[in-house]
């Protein structure tokens, strides 16, 4: 019984057993540095080897704040090779604020070798605001080439009338190239493609016939683009090319039949309204008529009364009435069977 109270004691010993709960710390540390540096050692060696320069301490941390270490240190890696200095920092901050690391890299290292004055910061601003930058330094060293009107809105052409009412239809090609320093809060592609069909419209408008524009198509060229239309928006206009011009409608001569139509409709309508006034006035006149023969049997019979009119007055006023019916009917044409 005492050597079982003895080895009691011994066991539950304060000193063993904090001794034995710091060495299984000690363990569980261990096994979690091992199995960090197992998880990020490919990393960590892969940017060592490039002289990205990423340390453990820092992809740990990334990893705590759960950010893509792969994304992070293969971009800074990309950076590096390509003779750009970027912080880990700098990409990590671009992470975690919801941009495309990637592709703002990439966008860097294609503006480095076309000399094209691009900083990180204002890189990240312009995949901040939802602007494609990789997107802008390629068109900013390789134009692009917008079609005016876009056919993928369900229009074909522009369509515009000159002076004498012939109607043209135009379609234009335009060649931008992006202006990286107007590109956060300038206007979209869209905007060009508006303002070109307006400068299209208001000079093929303002040709006297449609004969000058079919002989110099170039001049429509020329006047939009002295317009400056690239004002204020992401691009810059280098040129605007009449793709073909055809001819449309006789919009004049539509224009002015349908103004005869509606001259010729006013006059019936005028007519029609005059013959019902004739029409309404020639029964007014009618009743005015019947009213008054009406009180012709009256009249006649007051005169008898009085004595004004003798039997053969009547006799007589009877036979005027009977020969004026007669002449009536001999005058009437006879109808047609």
């Amino acid at each position: 019984m005492h050597n079982l109270t003895d080895t009691i004691l011994a066991v539950t010993d304060p000193g063993k057993v904090i001794m034995t709960v710091v060495v299984v710390i000690v363990i569980l540390v261990g096994v979690v540095l091992l199995t960090l540096f197992l998880k990020f050692f490919r990393l960590w060696l892969q940017a060592k080897l490039s002289r990205a320069d990423v340390k453990f301490s820092e992809l740990i941390g990334m990893w705590l704040r759960k950010v893509d270490t792969r994304t992070i240190v293969l971009s800074k890696i990309t950076a590096i090779q390509a003779g750009l200095t970027l912080t880990t920092r700098d990409l990590e901050s671009h992470y975690l604020a919801g941009g495309r690391v990637p592709n703002v890299v990439r966008a860097l290292i294609a503006a480095n070798r076309a000399n094209i004055d691009l900083t990180l910061r204002t890189a990240t601003a312009i995949d901040l605001a939802g602007r494609d930058i990789l997107e802008a330094v390629q068109t900013s060293v390789n134009p692009k080439v917008i079609d005016c009107p876009d056919p993928t809105k369900g229009r074909d052409t522009v369509d515009a009338v000159a002076q004498d009412g012939i109607q043209l239809k135009a379609k234009a090609r335009v060649t931008v190239r992006a202006n990286i320093e107007r590109l956060i809060g300038g206007a979209t592609q869209e905007t060009i493609i508006a303002r070109v069909g307006e400068g299209i419209v208001t000079t093929i408008g303002s040709a006297i016939t449609y004969k000058s524009v079919l002989e110099n198509p170039d001049n429509i060229s020329k006047s939009v683009l002295a317009k400056g239309l690239d004002a204020g928006t992401a691009f810059e206009l280098l040129s605007i090319d009449i793709a073909d011009v055809d001819v449309g409608k006789n919009i004049g001569a539509e224009l002015q039949a349908a103004q005869a139509e509606a001259d010729m409709r006013r006059a019936k309508a005028e007519a029609e309204k005059r013959r019902a006034m004739a029409v309404a006035r020639e029964q007014e006149m009618r009743a005015l008529v019947v009213e008054n023969e009406s009180k012709v049997p009256l009249a006649i019979a007051e005169a008898f009364t009085k004595g004004n009119l003798g039997i053969m007055d009547y006799y007589r006023l009877k036979n005027i009435g009977a020969d004026t019916s007669m002449r009536e009917s001999i005058a009437k044409p006879k109808n047609k069977e």
